[in-house]
C-alpha cells in the first residue's frame, strides 16, 4: 500500500482518478477501522489534512465554509458556528468519544454514506451544500444528493469533498437534531431527525425542512413535511400531523438494534420533537 501526503487538490484528484482503489484520509475514524477489519484493502491512502484551508472554518457573507478535515471538536469550539447552527454542531458532536471528536469530520461522516450518519440529516435540514474537487475542476452539490445507499455516493472517479458549506442563518430561524440510540452515548442512531424552520414576527412558520436518518437506505428530506408547518405556530394538531407524515415516509429495516415498527414510530416522534426545538430556537433568535 502507498501513502501520499497530498500538497494540492490536483494531486488528490489525479491519484484518485489513476487508482480506483485509492482512499482519502481526513480524520480516518471510519477508514482505519475498515482497514483494520479488512473490509477494505486500499492500494493507496491519500492524506488531505495538509491541503490549504482543508482544516479551517471560514465565515463569509454567504455563511460558513467548513473544510473537509475540520474535526468535530473544532466545530464545537467555534462560537459563531454553534450560535448560528446549533443543530448541525450538536449532530457532529454526537459522533464517537472525546478522542474520536478530535479526528472525526463531517465530510467523512457524509462520504462514509451510512444511513445512520448523524451529521447528514442535520445538514440536509440546514440546506447545506458540498464543494467537490475532481479532474474537471470544482463543482457544488446538495448534501442530500451525495449518498445513494449504504457505502455508496454520487462522487465520480477522481472526485472528493473539499468543504461543507452552510448558508447564512436567516432572521428568526433555528435548527435542531435528535436521535435515538440504545445506549447513553457512543452508538449509532436507530432513528434520527433534523429540522430547520423560520418564523415571522408573530411566530408563524414561513419556511421549514425536516430530514430523517437511519430509517431508509439514505438520510433524506421528507417531502411535504415543511409544507405542513408553514402557516402554523406549531400547535399540537400540526405537530401530530407532522409526526404521522414523517413516520409514514420511513422505510427502515429490521435488525438487532430495532424493528421496522419501532423505527417508524420513533422517526415520527423525533421529527416532532426536533421541529419543536427548532421553533423555540427560531423564536429566541434575533
Amino acid at each position: 500500500m502507498q501513502f501520499l501526503r497530498a500538497e494540492s487538490v490536483s494531486d488528490v484528484a489525479r491519484c484518485l482518478a489513476e487508482s480506483p482503489n485509492a482512499y482519502v484520509l481526513a480524520g480516518g475514524t471510519d477508514l482505519l477501522v475498515q482497514m483494520g477489519t479488512r473490509r477494505i484493502a486500499p492500494e493507496m491512502v491519500i492524506d488531505i489534512k495538509h491541503l490549504p484551508g482543508i482544516g479551517e472554518i471560514t465565515q463569509t457573507e454567504n455563511g460558513f465554509r467548513i473544510g473537509a478535515a475540520v474535526p468535530g471538536a473544532k466545530l464545537g469550539e467555534d462560537g459563531a458556528l454553534t450560535s448560528e447552527w446549533p443543530g448541525v454542531t450538536e449532530a457532529a458532536q454526537l459522533i464517537g468519544s472525546t478522542q474520536i471528536q478530535g479526528r472525526a469530520t463531517m465530510a467523512g461522516n457524509l462520504c462514509n454514506a451510512s444511513p445512520a450518519a448523524d451529521c447528514v440529516p442535520a445538514l440536509i435540514a440546514a440546506g447545506a451544500e458540498v464543494e467537490i474537487a475532481g479532474p474537471d475542476g470544482t463543482r457544488m452539490a446538495a448534501v442530500a444528493d451525495i449518498p445513494t445507499g449504504p457505502g455508496k455516493t454520487t462522487l465520480a472517479e477522481g472526485e472528493f469533498v473539499t468543504a461543507i458549506l452552510l448558508p447564512k442563518r436567516q432572521p428568526a430561524s433555528g435548527d435542531a437534531y435528535l436521535r435515538f440510540i440504545p445506549r447513553t452515548e457512543m452508538d449509532i442512531a436507530v432513528a434520527s431527525a433534523g429540522a430547520w424552520l423560520q418564523t415571522d414576527a408573530d411566530g408563524t412558520v414561513t419556511a421549514a425542512r425536516v430530514a430523517l436518518g437511519a430509517v431508509a437506505p439514505t438520510a433524506y428530506l421528507v417531502d411535504g413535511a415543511g409544507d405542513l408547518l408553514v402557516g402554523t405556530t406549531l400547535d399540537d394538531d400540526t405537530l401530530k400531523k407532522l409526526e404521522a407524515h414523517c413516520a409514514a415516509s420511513a422505510s427502515p429495516i429490521d435488525d438487532k438494534r430495532g424493528t421496522v415498527a419501532f423505527r417508524i414510530e420513533v422517526a415520527g416522534v423525533l421529527a416532532r420533537r426536533a421541529a419543536k426545538i427548532a421553533y423555540e430556537r427560531a423564536r429566541e433568535a434575533k
